[in-house]
């Protein structure tokens, strides 16, 4: 289609790698191949692109654009569902009571994080490629590459990684302690952009307090729900779109001032985890080494007030989960035990291997964007000095979502720096 030649693959692999012979999963990958090519095609290399998350299914494109044109020149691109995304066994409030009740489901989302991913990838990587195949990561796609480097380095020609350099050990809190500093930089940033904005996101957290609103979905839209779309903050391409979200968010009706049917719509499609609900389920355990998460940033959050619903001025959030997201999003209500236990585990095994990445003998090469509210510079580039040969462009021009902005541009860049 338009130019790009597209092929479905179907994988059977193990839920639980360590025991081969039990249970599996249906992994889903689509290979995308620039029609340019002709003949040529199969004897392109690989590149496995690792989604960000967790929680998100590989991209569907219809044509090549962005970081897939210029990859497309060099690659046979495979975007692969990772586990429990997309059509690879898809997890939702729907599927997980098939498992049975809460402790066993969280005993089967124990298998969805990013050593599974990987072990998933090397062997899907000995049917299709066979030789090492290179890999892009963006954001939790990164987390998995350097899981990668860690575990399975010998499948890996080349590693490049955008907004995903994961801290290499370290309890969670440190993550969001940086990460709500950033966020609150960009609050004053994005204000300073758009000062009548600071009045309008008052003047709705107030409303929400005194007056039901209540989104598409029936439920009534809470001030700290709200403030969830504060997730626009982290790119390029969306900062500016939430100034048009909030920009018609009041209308008059027969009962008089009131929140329009257009804004609770867009409010509601961005707050709701319907579609990824693995993100709410997972997300934290993503740093979960050896230790509990125990709802982190929930916890860290007490440390920065002005983000409170009741602050005079509350600041918007990034994208961080919090256990009253199992009670007021209707997706994740059914799965509120599940997100408890998860968050309690103490025993989740490690996902690095510091003294293989200090011994890192793969190109590999990663874009830090300076204010990247996710992923915190800081923790990025400690971790860069820990990955040998990992060479690191560091950059104020993007944020989290530069490939979305210049991928193009940001590929090359980054293919160009793995190969010298």
């Amino acid at each position: 289609m338009r130019g790009v030649r597209t092929t479905e693959h179907y994988f059977t692999v193990p839920l639980d790698h360590g025991r081969p012979g039990g249970e599996t999963l249906e992994v889903f990958a689509r290979e995308y191949v620039s029609a340019d090519h002709g003949d040529a095609a199969d004897s392109l290399p690989w590149l496995l692109f690792l989604q960000g998350g967790p929680g998100g299914r590989g991209n569907r494109a219809t044509s090549l654009g962005g970081w897939m044109k210029e990859a497309a020149r060099h690659f046979r691109i495979l975007m692969l569902d990772q586990r429990g995304t997309g059509l690879s066994s898809p997890v939702t409030r729907q599927t997980l009571p098939l498992r049975g009740g809460p402790a066993a489901q969280a005993e089967y989302l124990a298998h969805f994080r990013a050593d599974s991913i990987v072990a998933d990838a090397e062997l899907i990587r000995g049917v299709l490629a066979g030789a090492p195949w290179s890999v892009f990561g963006q954001s939790y796609g990164g987390f998995c590459a350097l899981t990668y480097l860690s575990f399975a380095p010998q499948g890996l020609r080349e590693v490049l990684i955008t907004g995903g350099l994961a801290p290499l050990d370290g309890h969670p809190d440190r993550v969001y302690r940086a990460t709500f500093a950033r966020v609150e930089e960009r609050n004053r940033e994005y204000f300073a952009a758009y000062p009548g904005d600071r009045d309008r996101v008052t003047e709705i957290a107030r409303h929400l307090e005194s007056v039901p609103e209540y989104l598409p979905t029936g439920e009534r839209l809470s001030v700290r729900r709200f403030q969830m779309a504060g997730s626009f903050l982290g790119g390029n391409t969306r900062f500016d779109a939430l100034h048009f979200l909030l920009e018609d968010a009041f209308t008059t009706g027969p009962e008089g001032r009131c929140l329009s049917d257009a804004f609770l719509a867009q409010v509601g499609a961005l707050v709701s985890r319907a579609v990824n609900p693995l993100y709410a389920l997972i997300h934290e355990s993503i740093y979960g080494q050896h230790t509990a998460t125990d709802w982190s940033a929930w916890r860290v959050l007490e440390e920065y007030p002005q983000f409170k619903p009741e602050a005079d001025e509350p600041l918007l959030t990034g994208e961080m989960v919090y256990p009253w997201y199992f009670e007021e999003d209707p997706a994740l209500v059914p799965l509120r035990d599940t997100a408890e236990l998860l968050a309690a585990k103490a025993d989740w095994p490690a996902l690095y291997r510091p003294e293989q990445l200090a011994a890192n003998t793969v190109p590999a090469a990663a874009a830090v964007y300076r204010d990247d509210i996710y992923v915190d510079r800081g923790l990025s580039l400690e971790t860069a000095a820990r990955v040998r040969g990992l060479r690191v462009w560091e950059t104020a021009e993007f944020h989290h979502d530069g490939i979305s902005d210049d991928g193009e541009g940001i590929f090359r860049r980054l293919l160009g720096m793995c190969r010298g």
